[in-house]
């Protein structure tokens, strides 16, 4: 996904709210689809979301409950997430980026994301700035250090420490050429930095932020992104290229346009890495359930809502 003015974003918000295929799952779910503008439908999605497809009840991901649901409306949410841009990766649009950004998530996650990272730069994709590898100091679950153990790769403390693993590892790098950072003693205060650079590709920094809420959770995603644009000096008219999971696409573009593009003037394109590449860990693909689908769906609708209350 891309997008540059305002007014554009704003255009593309309703097009993915009002489709055939987000008002077919809200009919599905016994939803009656409001009389009002944009900032009516956003309100009735979240709520109404809130009380459907919300499954994690304030949870981590891996934690949030899988719901029971017929064949039929299965097929119907797997058809819903492919038309939404859920389901099936994209490349980049264009040749030459400022800076390739690579979000952080799940252990399996941050190794692919790294890996696919590498994949692009090596297959010619330019970038004139830095790649930026951003995560947080978030412990990992048992799961993930034991399907990172099944692979053979160390079993990291942090999701910071397993992408700080995986660039040493796909970006052959022994060790960082600049490094800084705070050990606040609490990691929703402190902050780590890692920059190493490896032989004939952009520098690439492993980068960890505080907390912009550290009394009440961790960093999360968007705390990260203005942490880096802070480091890097994101300039107007730089344009970004960001690296997920495709099911996260809707939901972490929106949330990079509220924290990146609107305030820094730059130009956002986000796309999911492609499975058929090569995983260089050989990490199991994870199953992504109707019910994962519908969560990343609600989490969409609510990053378009809090994306739409800045635009003003």
């Amino acid at each position: 996904m891309q997008e540059t003015r305002a007014g554009t974003v704003a255009e593309r918000i309703e097009a993915w709210l009002c489709s055939t295929a987000l008002r077919g799952l809200v009919r599905h779910f016994d939803g009656d689809w409001p009389v009002g503008d944009l900032t009516e439908v956003l309100r009735f999605l979240d709520d109404f979301s809130a009380r459907h497809w919300d499954f994690r009840g304030g949870r981590e991901r891996p934690d949030a409950r899988e719901p029971d649901l017929d064949p039929a409306t299965a097929t119907l949410v797997l058809d819903a997430a492919a038309a939404l841009g859920l389901v099936h990766p994209v490349l980049p649009a264009r040749s030459a980026y400022a800076h390739l950004v690579v979000l952080g998530g799940l252990a399996h996650a941050c190794v692919r994301r790294v890996g696919y990272a590498a994949h692009l730069l090596r297959a010619g994709l330019t970038v004139r700035g830095e790649v930026a590898v951003l995560g947080s100091f978030r412990p990992l679950s048992e799961w993930e250090r034991a399907t990172l153990a099944d692979a053979g790769l160390p079993a990291d403390e942090t999701e910071v420490d397993v992408l700080d693993t995986a660039v040493r590892r796909v970006f052959e790098v022994a060790a960082p050429a600049e490094q800084a950072g705070v050990d606040a003693g609490h990691p929703h205060h402190s902050w780590s930095s890692r920059t190493y650079r490896p032989a004939g590709l952009p520098p690439v920094r492993v980068l960890a932020a505080p907390s912009g809420e550290p009394d009440r959770r961790r960093a999360h995603t968007a705390d990260t992104q203005r942490f880096w644009a802070g480091h890097v000096r994101l300039a107007p008219g730089d344009e970004v290229l960001t690296v997920t999971a495709p099911i996260y696409v809707p939901f972490q573009h929106c949330d990079a346009l509220r924290t990146l593009a609107l305030p820094y003037g730059c130009h956002l394109e986000t796309i999911g890495v492609d499975p058929a590449v090569a995983d260089p860990a050989t990490l199991p693909e994870q199953t992504l359930t109707p019910g994962r689908y519908l969560q990343e769906i609600r989490s969409a609708i609510r990053s378009m809502r809090a994306l739409h209350e800045n635009l003003g």
